[in-house]
């Protein structure tokens, strides 16, 4: 057979990935937009505690990052629950695969946002809000829709990062694309081949990806002229 009978698995594990990734992403941008703000805030105190999370985040390893939230977290909740003699409570793999992505991630996002905001001409700002724009509409219908255009590229290069930082999830208990491959192949003995399958099925997951992002680019490029050469 194909799979020698793991397609289930293999299915399970991706599906599990796919769902990852999407989750945190969306976190990350969300933590990017926010992060973005404040960098470009008026606040020194924001301006701060911005630039000191996206330093310390992009200094250090992702594993690192991801074994030191895991374990420590789960460490202060095991004393918790010790001292007050109450049912151990587990961390679930795939919430905290979550949460430690968007964590990373959101401090690139921040960068990319940050930059794409300050790409955005300030007279276009200051037409909308001459024209009696309130904040959120000139961030909506102004700011927003040019900014996606200058961010679109390191968004793309990001969430292809994101997905392949996924497989870090693997030691951590969650059954994803990378574990169920591995126990798929132990299983089989033929660890090779479905360690083939796995990237196989990372390769499909970008190509689709890289798709999406090539309609996005063209999305929001409607109306802007290009270089000739």
């Amino acid at each position: 057979m194909f799979l020698e009978g793991y397609g289930p698995l293999i299915a399970s594990g991706t599906w599990a990935t796919i769902k990852l990734a999407l989750l945190s992403l969306m976190a990350s941008v969300l933590i990017g937009l926010v992060g973005a703000s404040s960098k470009l805030s008026a606040s020194r105190f924001l301006r701060g505690v911005a630039t000191g999370y996206t330093t310390l985040i992009r200094s250090i390893p992702d594993l690192v990052i991801m074994l030191l939230l895991f374990y420590s977290i789960q460490i202060f909740l095991n004393q918790v629950t010790d001292r007050l003699e109450v049912e151990q409570i587990n961390i679930d793999p795939f919430l905290a695969g979550v949460v430690t992505l968007a964590f990373i991630y959101g401090a690139y996002f921040t960068e990319t946002f940050r930059g794409a905001f300050q790409s955005v001409p300030r007279g276009q700002i200051e037409a909308a809000v001459s024209y009696g724009m309130n904040p959120w509409k000139v961030f909506r219908r102004v700011l927003f829709p040019q900014m996606m255009r200058f961010a679109l590229p390191g968004i793309g290069n990001n969430w292809q990062v994101l997905i392949k930082a996924t497989a870090l999830v693997s030691i951590i208990g969650l059954s994803d694309i990378v574990k169920a491959t591995q126990d798929a192949g132990k299983g089989s003995m033929q660890f090779f081949y479905f360690t083939v399958v796995g990237a196989l099925i990372y390769l499909a997951i970008t190509s689709v990806s890289n798709g999406v992002l090539i309609w996005l680019e063209r999305r929001y490029s409607v109306g802007v002229r290009k270089a000739e050469l």
